[in-house]
């Protein structure tokens, strides 16, 4: 993509840029995508936004509320190894 055609657009009285359709496609960009601009030394970066601002785990960790016993590291992998031989079962 780095040779493709140069396309020109305007920068609108409200300082709105129409970014042609077949490079919203491309991108999956529809209406209301969120965009972060940033500005470079070769000229302006369009990147998409992330759905959600990053956390570290300490600032989400117990977060969702569980009521009953904890379950041990032992039931946890018996219930991952049983998920994925349902999973995978070829019989």
């Amino acid at each position: 993509m780095a040779n493709a055609e140069q396309i020109i657009t305007t920068v609108s009285t409200k300082g709105q840029v129409i970014l042609p359709k077949a490079i919203r496609q491309r991108r999956e960009w529809d209406a209301g995508t969120r965009l972060i601009v940033e500005e470079t030394a070769d000229g302006v970066l369009l990147k998409r936004a992330p759905a959600f601002a990053t956390t570290r785990p300490d600032e989400v960790f117990g977060l969702l509320p569980f009521k009953g016993e904890p379950k041990s590291l032992e039931d946890m992998e018996a219930g991952v190894l049983a998920e994925a031989r349902r999973r995978h079962d070829r019989d």
